[in-house]
């Protein structure tokens, strides 16, 4: 009689210990599984945000045709007919302004090929400044179609602000750096590819160079008042238009080159 109680009371606690197992398991997942959810979600919002611009476009006529390159794809419009294909890096000509997207898929073949060449559409009359050539080629086709046309690069719209000086060459910018007066300062325009600004004793102006991942301030233009701290203001100058690259984060524009890192960096002012 012992022995059956023994056994009884033995499979109850075993079966307490299983069920509590079980609770705890459930426990677990429900709590782990919310958060494998946000972080791939959020995952997959970075990347919608960072492929949903097109940084490059271009048109043609005769036949019409349009194109335009994505973060993660390259899509060709034409009058009966879409292509779209996988984005790939470009080889670069070292000499030149050229990159050329060769893409191969089984269903098409194509190469897209833009170079920094003035450009005029033949019926507006609009000047690029870049010339494209596409040849693509279907699975089963015999020939491969040829298309010429203009295109430009579009400008990072994240761009388009008000910007402050904050720091110059690792150093936190202050008026007293630039005779009491404003930090640097520039607003850019992104439709236009321009800016303008005070450099610290002058107004400036200037042109922008835009391609994917690159960044230029050109033909900067300034009056010609004379300050007490002209050097602050000359190497402003000089760090600005050596800029290459940028990054932008935290509402801050983070100007690089080659050899140096954070040349210059700017807050965005609202």
């Amino acid at each position: 009689m012992k022995k059956n109680v023994m056994a009884v009371c033995f499979l109850v606690l075993l079966s307490n210990c299983v069920e509590m197992k079980k609770q705890n398991s459930e426990q677990k997942e429900a709590t782990e599984e919310p958060t494998d959810t946000i972080d791939t979600e959020e995952n997959t919002k970075a990347l919608a945000v960072a492929h949903a611009e097109n940084y490059f476009k271009a048109t043609g006529t005769e036949p019409f045709w349009g194109l335009k390159i994505y973060g993660d794809k390259v899509e060709l419009n034409m009058m009966e007919d879409t292509i779209v294909v996988p984005h790939t890096e470009p080889i670069r000509v070292q000499d030149a302004n050229i990159k050329m997207y060769r893409i191969q898929t089984e269903a098409t073949t194509m190469d897209v090929i833009i170079s920094q060449k003035e450009c005029t559409n033949a019926m507006s009359g609009e000047v690029s400044p870049y010339s494209v050539t596409i040849s693509y080629k279907k699975t089963g086709d015999e020939e491969t179609q040829a298309l010429e046309g203009c295109g430009s690069y579009v400008t990072d719209y994240r761009l388009n602000d008000i910007w402050v000086l904050e720091e110059m060459m690792s150093q936190k910018a202050s008026k007293e750096d630039f005779n009491g007066k404003d930090v640097p300062y520039m607003e850019i325009y992104t439709n236009d590819n321009r800016f303008s600004g005070f450099s610290g004793c002058n107004r400036m102006t200037g042109s922008l160079f835009y391609e994917k991942d690159l960044l230029r301030f050109a033909q900067i233009a300034s009056t010609q008042m004379a300050c007490p701290k002209m050097d602050r203001e000359s190497e402003f100058l000089k760090a600005l238009q050596s800029g290459t690259t940028y990054k932008i984060e935290n509402n801050r524009l983070y100007l690089s080159n080659g050899s140096e890192e954070n040349l210059l960096i700017f807050k965005k002012i609202d």
